[in-house]
């Protein structure tokens, strides 16, 4: 007699079920803080650790735990707590129990500095059932502490990621590529394959974005530090062609012109963000005013089912987003976005110059441009990426 199992295991949102009957909000992200103990030169948002009025003005745990109630009766399955650092908050372990009482499954994403004894228990004991997600920013304590600007953070990262692994938390490594750590890939790669506790590759942030609230000085020294686009291309082959090949999938599926269309990263009810102030966001980068939901003035349900589908049905008016990247079928390559414009031009529609140049260095390694051409310019784009896809 052979076994039968009575039990099949799908992906949410994949499931009949699921598509005939979705809920209002499949996952939050939540972004408990934006203090952080480190001082990541090419952070995008993080605050001092110290920073009394930053502190003063955030969510206390009780209007977060309200908040993740909502989301579940809503629907939620999945819920992110990112920061800033979101351990630096003296009550992150309450919101944390929160949110598993709830039967959220928890993206947690940090640097693991802050992890205790007492921290990697809990998350043993009561497991998020996502694998923490640990940035690590470089292998030796000299990249580490030039990436982080924080001394000692190479030895507090290290002992949190041991206080995971010898609590069987399972987790996954974040790499960021940044000049002190460029030349750390291959090897921070093979240290993290013999971590216990590690539960896939390590993933790299290669393409920075400018600081999400504008601030000038800090978008300056970002900039500072990006890689340029033919760099870009150099490594992603380091590993062989089977990230050319992937660009090319991804233009072939829908070389499609986007046109005036703003919002096309996320579908409907596919989730939200909301910061460390209660303000609603369509993601944590975009925070354009008219972009932003006040929780404090309504509720989590009115801003996923009648803000958020408003906001989609957006337009786009700049005659240089319609005359570029409205006619251009490199939208599977290219990060432009509203959130990219908002950083870098403090608008919605304005083409991001460096994600241009970048997309257009990846079409052409991957066969589907001319150097020097643009991509807008070219009528027949689409039929380009499916021949070179075989279709």
């Amino acid at each position: 007699m052979t076994a039968k199992s009575y039990v099949r295991k799908v992906r949410s949102g994949e499931d009949r079920l699921w598509r005939a009957s979705a809920p209002a909000l499949a996952r939050l992200d939540v972004e408990l803080t934006e203090r952080c103990n480190f001082a990541c030169r090419h952070c995008s948002v993080g605050l001092p650790a110290g920073d009394r009025a930053a502190r003063a003005r955030e969510w206390p745990a009780a209007r977060w735990k309200a908040l993740l109630s909502e989301a579940a009766d809503l629907g939620c399955l999945v819920v992110r707590l990112t920061g800033g650092e979101p351990a630096l908050r003296d009550d992150f372990e309450d919101i944390y129990v929160h949110a598993r009482r709830l039967g959220l499954r928890v993206m947690l994403f940090t640097n693991a500095a802050l992890v205790t004894p007492g921290l990697a228990r809990l998350l043993a004991d009561v497991p998020p059932l996502e694998a923490v997600e640990v940035s690590v920013y470089g292998l030796t304590p000299e990249s580490s502490e030039a990436a982080t600007g924080t001394p000692g953070s190479f030895a507090a990262t290290r002992r949190g990621l041991s206080l995971l692994g010898e609590r069987g938390v399972s987790f996954v490594v974040k790499g960021a590529v940044l000049p002190p750590t460029r030349g750390e890939m291959d090897g921070l790669e093979a240290w993290a394959a013999g971590l216990p506790g590690l539960a896939g590759p390590v993933s790299w942030v290669t393409l920075l974005d400018l600081h999400s609230r504008r601030d000038a000085a800090r978008s300056a020294v970002i900039a500072g530090l990006r890689m340029e686009a033919g760099e870009f291309v150099r490594l992603a082959r380091r590993g062989g062609e089977a990230a050319v090949d992937e660009w090319r999938e991804f233009c072939g599926r829908d070389g499609r012109p986007r046109g005036d269309r703003l919002f096309s990263c996320l579908p409907a009810a596919a989730s939200a963000a909301v910061d460390a102030y209660g303000r609603l966001q369509y993601c944590l980068g975009l925070r354009h005013p008219d972009t932003v939901y006040d929780l404090a003035a309504g509720s989590l349900r009115e801003a996923v089912t009648d803000f958020l589908p408003r906001l989609r049905e957006r337009r786009a008016a700049g005659p240089a987003y319609l005359e570029r990247c409205g006619r251009c079928f490199l939208k599977g390559l290219c990060q432009q976005c509203p959130a990219k414009s908002w950083a870098e031009h403090g608008t919605l529609d304005t083409p991001v110059e460096y994600f241009c140049d970048v997309a257009h260095a990846q079409a052409v390694a991957a066969g589907l441009l001319e150097r020097g051409k643009k991509a807008w310019t070219v009528s027949d784009g689409a039929a380009r990426a499916a021949r070179r896809n075989g279709a």
